[in-house]
């Protein structure tokens, strides 16, 4: 568990609960002996399962945004390869946005969550581009997020690395063409 205020634990402990058992697998029991903290803790920091999952999804987005290199890979700062193993370091946390993005279609308490999860990711996506060079990124923005997500989603149900190497190496070259295409057409 990570060092920090018991709150940061606690929702460290959370995803790592979620990660590994799924939604039916989060107790405040198994949370709390995952954190080694006192159960009550979490009712006092949160005061519902619900509480403590809003939470744990926007510190899994910020968690995530910082440790996947995503804003570095979509401004061709990082190769298919540095992005692939920083995914790696992003398990546990991409396993619960996964959860939490079912979870959301179920329960209305995680739409709004859950929307601004895809937000986030999409401004980074569109900053990225910026940083790339292109003008126009909101068209972009959404088309290379989506085939981010769907390469991180493979990547999680054990699509092989050399696979989904081939594709971010396919949108970085689709990526590089667009940078280097004069911003108006005629």
């Amino acid at each position: 568990m990570p060092h920090g205020s018991g709150r940061d634990v606690l929702i460290a402990a959370a995803i790592a609960v979620v990660a590994e058992s799924g939604l039916r697998g989060l107790t405040f029991r198994a949370v709390s002996q995952r954190a080694d903290l006192s159960n009550s803790l979490i009712s006092h920091h949160f005061g519902s399962r619900e509480a403590l999952l809003e939470a744990a999804v926007g510190w899994a987005v910020a968690n995530s945004i910082a440790t996947t290199e995503l804003f570095a890979f979509v401004a061709g700062q990082i190769t298919a390869e540095e992005f692939l193993a920083s995914l790696a370091t992003s398990g546990d946390v991409l396993a619960f946005q996964s959860e939490m993005i079912v979870e959301a279609r179920r329960n209305p308490v995680f739409r709004t969550p859950i929307l601004d999860l895809y937000k986030s990711y999409q401004q980074v996506t569109e900053a990225a581009l910026r940083a790339r060079g292109l003008q126009d990124v909101a068209d972009a923005g959404r088309w290379v997020f989506a085939s981010l997500n769907g390469i991180v989603m493979q990547r999680m149900a054990g699509i092989d690395d050399d696979r989904l190497r081939g594709a971010l190496e396919d949108l970085q070259i689709e990526l590089l063409a667009r940078a280097e295409r004069p911003a108006s057409r005629s």
